[in-house]
């Protein structure tokens, strides 16, 4: 029963179910503070599913009349475009690329039913379906596109990138590998005995689903700490439950994701092929986040003298959704224009 139990914190600690209000300036709606270097316009685009992906398009406003480099950013996990890949994308844009921060399916923006439902292939597909927009711009070079995903989009960017060869680089901020955690628990506790009753009690759940004609919600993040909870909880609140990373769309921070979702993340591991990737990889984590081993485990299993692993210094999980003084853009900056060339 621990094991089993540790199996469902996958989605007792990644989403949420409280509501708050958050200050917002005229029709800014992003968590972060707006930049008068870039200029922004939403976007709208269909995966191959036919699901239409909305995201935001941050564009320097000194933009040179030729083709540019760009960048699809996605994560985290259970997040919405106007948080933390929001942040990424407009930084970026500051340094000279078109980026693109966009909602996967099924979440915030982007169409989808049911709502909140995750998917290892549909997830991974909304990256190439963002590079197939990119591609098609008249500002952006088909051949200079990279991609971020952070938290459990740093795994589905790694899956995107050995199946899309267009993805020339890919950087993972604060990975998470949905499929691992889900199928084993966190730090792989949960063994086969707990998985099979863990998969007994989601389909039982489907049952029900069918018949009552809704989605059971899988349990989210407290409404209130009670001080007890582990320290990475806490940070996880600390993002998505105050002012600080709040947005209503956000499933961590005001929904919950469809407790039947995991059985897909369970059945299909993402990493198969990645030592099979050719592009470049940045694998970037945190030094005391408890997902460190994530990117630890996945960066082991690429090849090639163009994948790097860097570990910043006193840095958890959340600090790499919004910590100016601890994500590395300067790194991320510098790589991009290495193999974006």
């Amino acid at each position: 029963m621990r094991a089993l139990l540790i199996g469902f914190m996958t989605f007792l600690l990644l989403i949420g179910g409280t509501s708050m209000s958050i200050a917002k300036t005229n029709d800014w709606d992003k968590i972060f503070p707006k930049s008068d270097k870039v200029n922004v316009e939403k976007v709208s685009f269909k995966n191959r599913y036919g699901i239409t992906l909305v995201g935001d398009l941050y564009t320097p406003k000194e933009k040179k009349d030729k083709k540019m480099a760009a960048i699809a950013v996605s994560g985290p996990f259970g997040a919405v475009k106007e948080q933390a890949s929001g942040l990424y994308a407009q930084t970026l844009a500051e340094r000279g690329f078109v980026t693109l921060a966009f909602d996967p399916s099924y979440t915030g923006e982007s169409g989808g039913e049911p709502r909140n439902v995750a998917s290892p292939d549909i997830n991974t597909e909304d990256f190439s379906a963002a590079v197939d927009y990119l591609s098609n711009r008249k500002d952006v070079d088909s051949e200079r596109i990279g991609i971020i995903g952070i938290c459990g989009f740093g795994g589905f960017g790694l899956n995107a990138a050995a199946i899309d060869t267009r993805i020339k680089a890919t950087v993972t901020s604060t990975m998470y590998d949905m499929t691992r955690v889900s199928a084993n628990g966190y730090f792989d506790s949960m063994d086969e005995k707990a998985r099979y009753e863990l998969k007994q009690n989601l389909n039982k759940q489907r049952t029900e689903d069918f018949k009552n004609g809704t989605y059971a919600k899988a349990p989210g993040l407290p409404e209130k700490l009670t001080g007890e909870e582990p320290q990475f909880v806490k940070d996880y609140y600390g993002y998505y439950k105050t002012p600080r990373g709040f947005h209503k769309r956000s499933i961590n921070s005001n929904g919950n994701w469809n407790m039947t979702s995991t059985l897909s993340l369970i059945n299909m591991p993402i990493l198969s092929y990645s030592d099979e990737i050719k592009s470049a990889v940045l694998v970037m984590h945190g030094e005391k986040a408890h997902s460190r081993y994530f990117s630890e485990d996945a960066f082991k299993k690429l090849k090639g003298d163009n994948k790097e692993l860097l570990i910043i210094d006193d840095a958890n999980h959340v600090d790499l959704y919004d910590n100016l003084e601890k994500i590395p853009f300067d790194k991320i900056e510098a790589f991009f224009k290495e193999y974006l060339k």
